[in-house]
């Protein structure tokens, strides 16, 4: 019930709405139940005066009578039905009324809970991304929240059911207050022991959740890889890992639907039980007047087909329920890791961008000692160095994405901390290693749908980044698509996209991230060309060691063993901070 409850304090007005519906809804079926009475009994000539039971049984028959009376109207079967259909048409209107708002909850639940998360995960530090597969994020946008939402749908229904069996117990106390006891004892016992097989159910869809999970994250990395594996024949080897989370899927989704089934099948035979024996003795036995007998029969069945419908409805909420769960823990972990935002200055990185003895390790694993460089604005700074030296780390901490342990990361005469965020990332273009396009035209994939960037602006951007000669002659131009991660391109088109992109918003900071390295000789030196021509525009921090990049820089920084040094012609100088030199053309 947790996960109902937890539901209902996030929609409390549509919650509270539903259960009111679903109450008139009863009310008036139950109304509509009791009417039977006079009119079975005014068909079959019964008054009900037998046997200390019948229409009369604790006045009902008599209330019903007199109240009809006092409205002017007479206990005849015609308007008996009339009023009996009214109250089926109430019945429907509240009912339909209540499922109508379930259903805009069940729809705003789905929303609400991957909005939630989508905030949640782009407010996170960048940390939180390194270590959560991607295949588990979009398993939790896209199947939890349908699951999540499907489990209060199925909740709900329960509470319905619950409800409805309420006001039938009602009526049949009215009818006859110990066979309804004994009743409720018969259908409470059913219920409590059953209860194994919800258990069993919710065992079932938790396997589910984690085995989704999984699954979901293994074909994600496997997708992103499809081309070395297919290229090496190793495909092959990918599929028994599938295979294997899917056929663990598939054996939990077979013990849900045994538990389901089995719930199902033995309510109706001990239900069946119940209301035979309960005809039996009621005819035979203690001799009943039929009208009553067959009145309490009905409400009866009602009350535990309510019953049936609440637990098995409950189960299949039970089976779906750990995946709100699941989705909440990858909110609550996002939320946790929230990027905070440390000041609220406005950056202009006019003078120069600087390092002051920054200290970072991961771990154990020292990267960055007491690392001090400057770069001036306006200029094309390199920092070369061996895999693994730190250079990304740096730009990284340029970013604000990681902070450092030790030191500061200056932009002009503020420090990182005392700047908004936002307002400093706006001002940075980024190109990583791993070209990142999307599966779309080449305007979205400069742009990335920016409202505020025209077509105009894309050309600008493609021009700048030498890709407007090869984009002005696709079949449909910036219109045409790229393929799948930007097969239909080049490597080193798809560099050049990705340069646009950062240059489209006009950044301050172009930062590259060896953008080069997969690259062949006359790419690279293309791409070197570009970048000369925008010197003096903006600042450049270009990460490589790749000799193309070196020559081309201003300054060159070299990083190795956690410690920066300038080099110069293939000589190495100690650091001088902030004041970093050229190197001849």
């Amino acid at each position: 019930m947790r996960f109902l409850i937890t539901i209902a304090r996030m929609y409390p007005g549509r919650t509270v709405l539903s259960i009111f519906c679903l109450l008139f809804s009863s009310v008036a079926e139950g109304v509509g139940l009791l009417l039977l009475l006079p009119v079975i009994g005014a068909v079959t000539g019964e008054t009900g005066q037998g046997k200390g039971s019948g229409i009369n049984l604790f006045g009902v028959g008599d209330f019903l009578t007199q109240s009809l009376s006092y409205v002017g109207l007479n206990p005849t079967v015609g308007p008996l039905l009339t009023i009996i259909v009214l109250c089926i048409a109430f019945k429907s209107i509240f009912l339909l009324a209540a499922r109508a708002h379930v259903g805009y909850t069940v729809a705003h639940v789905a929303t609400d809970l991957r909005l939630t998360l989508l905030r949640s995960l782009l407010a996170a530090k960048w940390e939180f991304y390194v270590r959560q597969p991607v295949g588990g994020l979009a398993n939790s946008v896209g199947t939890e929240a349908i699951r999540a939402s499907l489990g209060y749908q199925e909740g709900a229904k329960a509470v319905s059911y619950l409800v409805q069996a309420g006001v039938y117990a009602g009526v049949a106390f009215l009818v006859d207050w110990k066979a309804t006891l004994g009743v409720l004892a018969v259908g409470a016992i059913v219920v409590f022991a059953l209860n194994s097989l919800v258990r069993i159910t919710h065992k079932a869809g938790q396997r589910q959740t984690q085995l989704l999970t999984s699954l979901m994250t293994r074909l994600t990395d496997s997708l992103q890889s499809v081309k070395p594996l297919k290229a090496m024949a190793r495909e092959d080897l990918v599929g028994p890992l599938l295979s294997s989370d899917t056929r663990r899927l598939s054996k939990a989704l077979r013990r849900e639907v045994i538990s389901t089934e089995a719930l199902s099948a033995i309510q109706d035979l001990v239900f069946a039980i119940v209301i035979a024996a309960g005809l039996y003795v009621a005819l035979d036995a203690l001799k009943l007047p039929f009208n009553a007998v067959m009145v309490m029969v009905l409400v009866i069945a009602k009350l535990l087909t309510s019953l049936s419908k609440m637990q098995r409805d409950f189960q299949r909420m039970r089976s779906l329920d750990s995946a709100f769960w699941s989705l909440q823990a990858t909110i609550e972990g996002a939320t946790r890791d929230r990027e905070a935002a440390p000041g609220g200055l406005t950056p202009l990185l006019e003078k120069s961008l600087r390092l002051d003895k920054v200290s970072f390790s991961y771990g154990t694993t020292q990267v960055l000692r007491d690392v001090s460089l400057s770069i001036p604005a306006g200029s094309f700074t390199a920092i070369v160095g061996p895999s693994g030296a730190g250079k990304t780390t740096i730009a990284d901490l340029f970013t604000g994405l990681i902070r450092p342990q030790q030191g500061h990361v200056w932009i002009d005469d503020l420090l990182l901390e005392q700047v908004d965020l936002k307002q400093w990332r706006r001002m940075i273009g980024y190109v990583p290693q791993e070209t990142f396009l999307l599966h779309d035209s080449v305007f979205l994939n400069v742009t990335l749908g920016d409202a505020n960037l025209t077509e105009a602006d894309a050309e600008e951007a493609l021009r700048a980044a030498g890709a407007w000669d090869f984009v002005k002659v696709l079949p449909m131009g910036v219109s045409s698509s790229v393929g799948e991660r930007g097969a239909a391109l080049s490597g080193g088109q798809r560099q050049r996209i990705a340069i646009a992109r950062a240059l489209a918003h006009r950044p301050k900071l172009l930062i590259l991230d060896e953008i080069t390295s997969a690259l062949d000789p006359d790419s690279e030196a293309a791409i070197c060309r570009t970048l000369q021509g925008l010197q003096g525009q903006l600042t450049i921090l270009a990460i490589s060691h790749q000799p193309a990049i070196v020559q081309a820089a201003d300054s060159v920084y070299r990083l190795e063993r956690g410690r920066v040094s300038l080099s110069s012609n293939g000589k190495e100088s100690p650091l001088v901070f902030g004041e970093p030199q050229s190197l001849p053309k």
